[in-house]
């Protein structure tokens, strides 16, 4: 496993992320992971140098969280030997689903995440999606009270672009540790723009102000969400018939390497030379140990664009 600083304090954290948001009950499955259930994630997690976790508030209306503190509470152990991160900034209702940052909100979201999860703190916590109505100084606010208080140490942001992190930089009183982007090799917003600068395609058109650039110019850690899917949660792509060439190309490497093909698919994102974490949702520890590979994986360069342009994608 490889390990990148972290925060302010640079905690050493793996650059795979475990992803809670499939314990709890789902779109696709009424039924939650039991406590040994995720017990035996978090300890395969461990034993495969996983040492960091990712959770949200709105999962499973916060019962992702409230299994993980089931787990935490009998299971004392594991709490401190894992880098703890949650999100918040989704308010639900009876009928709608908005985006909130306001300071009550977020005390409020905390409080609310640190009993689920049966914690005292948080390592880390990001507000998970833009709220177009946020007021950068109340935002301040609040992450000051929950610094002061040792509530959370680290903060971050998710899918904001970089303007969105200045407008919030100029303010907090604590740095942007992190930004969470969907990316993976058949989600490449963030780099096309890039190699197709100053043409006229589609591909040209800048979507997301260079946030892999500015995050690595700024000191910022990258974690890619989605990170074996396509579209917008349209589906693994590893295996799918709708990437045969993507697939032939991940299968072979993989078969050259002695990995899984999960493996290559994630060594793809972690080759890109910047502060970079990959988030994998696996229920099955058998896919953690496959995903944990990634990390001692370094693809070449000719083995890197060969992934991007099997993907369908075009270089100038």
């Amino acid at each position: 496993m490889r390990f990148i600083p972290f925060g302010k304090e640079k905690t050493p954290v793996s650059t795979i992320i475990l992803g809670l948001m499939r314990i709890g009950p789902g779109k696709t499955t009424t039924q939650a992971l039991s406590v040994p259930e995720v017990e035996e994630l978090l300890d395969t997690a461990l034993e495969s140098g996983i040492n960091m976790l990712d959770n949200a508030d709105i999962y499973a209306n916060g019962a992702c969280e409230e299994r993980l503190g089931e787990v935490f509470a009998d299971r004392p152990d594991l709490r401190e030997k894992f880098f703890l991160q949650t999100k918040c900034g989704i308010h639900k209702e009876p009928g709608i689903t908005y985006f909130d940052f306001s300071k009550e909100h977020i005390l409020e979201s905390v409080d609310g995440s640190l009993r689920r999860m049966q914690t005292d703190h948080l390592d880390a916590l990001l507000l998970h999606r833009p709220d177009a109505l946020m007021e950068p100084e109340e935002i301040a606010e609040a992450f000051d009270i929950l610094h002061q208080s040792g509530k959370v140490q680290n903060f971050g942001l998710s899918n904001c672009n970089p303007m969105m992190i200045e407008r919030l930089k100029r303010v907090l009183p604590v740095p942007v540790a992190a930004d969470q982007i969907q990316l993976s090799a058949a989600f490449t917003p963030a780099l096309d723009a890039g190699f197709n600068f100053n043409t006229q395609t589609d591909a040209g058109i800048l979507r997301d102000g260079s946030i892999l650039e500015y995050c690595d110019m700024n000191q910022i850690v990258v974690q890619a969400w989605s990170s074996l899917q396509y579209g917008f949660f349209g589906g693994v792509f590893l295996g799918s018939d709708k990437y045969p060439e993507l697939n032939r190309v991940i299968d072979r490497l993989a078969e050259e390497k002695g990995v899984t093909n999960t493996a290559i698919a994630l060594a793809w994102i972690l080759r890109i030379p910047i502060p970079m974490q990959a988030i994998i949702g696996t229920t099955k520890p058998s896919r953690i140990r496959d995903a944990a590979a990634a990390a001692d994986i370094t693809l070449s360069r000719k083995e890197w664009y060969e992934i991007y342009l099997a993907a369908g994608n075009i270089l100038p």
